[in-house]
């Protein structure tokens, strides 16, 4: 074989090796973008994800000078622990003479209590001398009828001549005696009704004072409750187990209310906000699960579950949320919160911080390609929040 038909046969062996290793680079490539094709189609992920939690912000119900500061920052707090104390001395003061004002008030709603009591007990004996008074008047009315009747029998005698002139006077004077009786007891009886009324407005008059005393001894009360609670305030408590951030006070600031002076942030109630573009939500679900990997923490995977999708767009909630009815609308993908949650026991150390970036992955289908939705590994707290 000459050298020149050598070459054509070494160019056309080195062309079908060419072709072969160009074949089977890309049946590799295409197998490598089918299999990563199949893998992003269940493994929905986003780098636009963070750690979220509660933030409890701390801050005094009274103002004050602060008497001690009994944390510190990054200190682990539990619930009802003492953080702050506010000088109490003002505080008692104010308890001690709404005490006092209550205490005089008090006596007063006593003492008019006592008037009435005793004017009830007039009132009943004055009732008692109506009564008498009244049944006086009866009986002189009674008199006087028998006093009339002989007074008129006796005058038919007398022109009868059956009596003396002495006889006649005598009845006569008996009658006039009933008349004057009557007279006086008709007197008794209306002074008696009159004072019954008197009486009667006394108690009456005692009465309204009573309920007026008796609603100010109440305003007096809240008055003092609300300085028992007011120096109750100047021993400021965690309302959770958490950790202390921003702690801004010192023994001897001077505060005021409402002025925030620390936060505290529970790390057992953490969750990742993703927020995933509109055109990956079709397969989300909630109670599917998550992993989860965090920037802090490369070698580390966490697992979590879908919790929820927000109602809407993170720019519909916006400070200014976009007005596409100006004419000069632009089209963006947008992209829609889903709240994670972790598994239990997934973060038992606590290492996770809020404002922590991290990268979730949603599985949305298993192995044998069904829909994967919770099952008994999702935590109890999802269970009254999934459909």
């Amino acid at each position: 074989m000459t050298e020149e038909t050598k070459k054509p046969a070494d160019n056309n062996k080195r062309k079908m090796i060419a072709f072969l290793i160009l074949g089977i680079v890309t049946l590799t490539g295409a197998v490598v973008v089918y299999f990563y094709l199949g893998y992003k189609s269940v493994h929905i992920s986003t780098d636009d994800a963070y750690v979220e939690g509660r933030k409890h912000t701390i801050a005094s119900k009274v103002e004050g000078t602060v008497k001690a500061v009994h944390v510190r920052d990054n200190q682990l707090v539990k619930k009802g622990e003492v953080l702050v104390e506010i000088d109490a001395a003002d505080y008692d003061v104010r308890v001690n003479e709404a005490d006092a004002v209550l205490n005089a008030e008090r006596s007063r709603r006593n003492e008019v209590m006592s008037a009435r009591e005793v004017a009830e007990k007039q009132l009943f004996e004055i009732k008692a001398r109506v009564e008498v008074a009244k049944a006086g008047l009866d009986l002189q009315k009674a008199n006087l009828r028998q006093a009339e009747s002989d007074f008129r029998r006796a005058e038919n005698l007398l022109k009868n001549g059956a009596i003396s002139s002495e006889r006649y006077e005598k009845v006569r004077t008996g009658y006039d005696v009933a008349v004057v009786q009557v007279r006086a007891a008709t007197e008794q009886m209306k002074q008696a009704e009159a004072l019954l009324d008197t009486q009667r407005a006394i108690i009456k008059q005692t009465e309204t004072t009573l309920q007026s005393q008796s609603e100010l001894v109440r305003h007096k009360e809240a008055v003092l409750k609300k300085a028992e609670l007011n120096r109750g305030y100047t021993k400021i408590l965690s309302p959770v187990d958490g950790f202390i951030t921003k702690k801004s006070v010192e023994t001897g600031n001077q505060i005021r209310e409402g002025l925030p002076l620390m936060a505290i942030v529970p790390l057992d109630d953490i969750w990742i906000t993703a927020n995933y573009k509109e055109t990956q939500l079709e397969k989300i679900r909630p109670g599917q699960k998550v992993e989860i990997k965090v920037d802090t923490y490369p070698n580390r995977k966490f697992i979590g579950r879908v919790e929820s999708i927000m109602a809407g767009t993170g720019a519909v909630f916006s400070l200014f949320p976009p007005e596409n009815a100006t004419g000069s609308y632009v089209k963006v993908v947008q992209r829609i919160p889903v709240k994670i949650v972790l598994d239990r026991d997934e973060d038992k150390e606590h290492v996770l911080r809020v404002g922590m970036s991290v990268v979730p992955t949603i599985i949305v289908k298993d192995s044998r390609g069904q829909g994967a939705k919770g099952s008994s590994e999702i935590p109890k707290k999802l269970e009254s929040s999934n459909p």
